[in-house]
């Protein structure tokens, strides 16, 4: 079942041959909408863009991205936004693919949502930035025909990606390197978004998944990289680790989606993260999915030293 969220564009989206669980109309803040959507279970958000109050302001529709499932989300843009390249390129930068400007393309990508390469095109990517923004905020990496990385990789490469939404990949690769760099070089990269921002720490990325592998030829001088894959493969990682929020809620709607997600998940590495689970807990919890749990991190607070719990958690995966 489908979500519309309508303002100027109501009569539009009241049209769509599409099942609809839920219909608001109006002018909401990015706060409302996430505190009404993030754990609404839904197939498909039509966003009019002019819902968004001050979507001008290309920071609220990052505020969605880092609240909401963008991939399940297709904004019905504003006229003055259609050919825009800087608007849509930052759209893109946060890993939102999908966006239309009439009836017939919303229903397009209903049926054939795209992923970047469908959008790539419009991207505008500044490759010249200088050592101290490397230090200071995070940057794109484009390999160009005639640049060869001439880095031999020896670092280690380790995926995370959160199998129920909101599973919290990248906050724990954000303290897992921040401790680690005490000691070793370390490299944090997010795939298709572009939430490393926030934390203002250095050595933290944000590419898209077609750079990914110059991103980590770039580093491979590095002790340990950290991929926070999103919605991306898992391209050229060494393991990946694969995160789930063991909420009811988080849990159903996982299966609801993925009734053999367990079965794909054989002697792979699963993390039960942000989990209140009991020993067990956790032990029922393998009998009842028929796997097994390599760690069973508890909720943590950023503000604070959890190098204690950060510590096991290295050790038992052997990162």
């Amino acid at each position: 079942m489908n979500v519309i969220v309508a303002n100027k564009n109501q009569g539009l989206l009241s049209n769509l041959d599409v099942d609809v669980i839920k219909s608001i109309s109006g002018e909401f803040t990015a706060d409302e909408l996430v505190s009404t959507f993030s754990n609404f279970f839904f197939n498909r958000m039509f966003l009019d863009i002019t819902a968004v109050k001050d979507f001008q302001d290309v920071s609220n529709i990052q505020k969605l991205s880092m609240g909401l499932e963008m991939g399940k989300v297709i904004l019905l843009l504003d006229n003055n936004l259609i050919n825009d390249n800087s608007y849509l390129s930052k759209l893109i930068s946060m890993g939102i693919y999908n966006f239309a400007k009439d009836k017939e393309s919303l229903m397009y990508l209903y049926n054939h949502p795209n992923t970047y390469k469908d959008v790539a095109h419009i991207q505008q990517l500044n490759t010249n930035t200088s050592e101290e923004d490397d230090d200071r905020k995070n940057r794109f990496f484009r390999r160009d025909s005639d640049e060869q990385f001439q880095t031999t990789r020896t670092a280690k490469v380790i995926g995370f990606k959160n199998l129920t939404s909101g599973a919290g990949a990248t906050t724990l690769i954000y303290m897992l390197k921040k401790m680690l760099s005490e000691k070793d070089y370390v490299v944090a990269i997010e795939v298709n978004k572009n939430d490393f921002g926030f934390f203002n720490e250095k050595d933290m990325y944000s590419v898209n998944q077609n750079n990914l592998n110059a991103a980590i030829n770039k580093f491979g001088n590095a002790n340990l990289i950290l991929v926070d894959l999103n919605n991306s493969p898992k391209g050229v990682c060494d393991e990946v680790i694969y995160l789930i929020e063991p909420s009811t809620i988080k849990l159903n709607k996982m299966m609801l989606i993925n009734k053999d997600i367990f079965d794909k998940l054989h002697d792979k590495k699963i993390v039960l993260n942000k989990s209140l689970l009991s020993l067990k807990d956790v032990s029922d919890f393998e009998f009842e999915s028929n796997s097994k749990i390599a760690f069973n991190m508890p909720p943590l607070n950023d503000r604070i030293d959890n190098n204690d719990k950060l510590e096991e958690f290295i050790s038992k995966l052997e990162l």
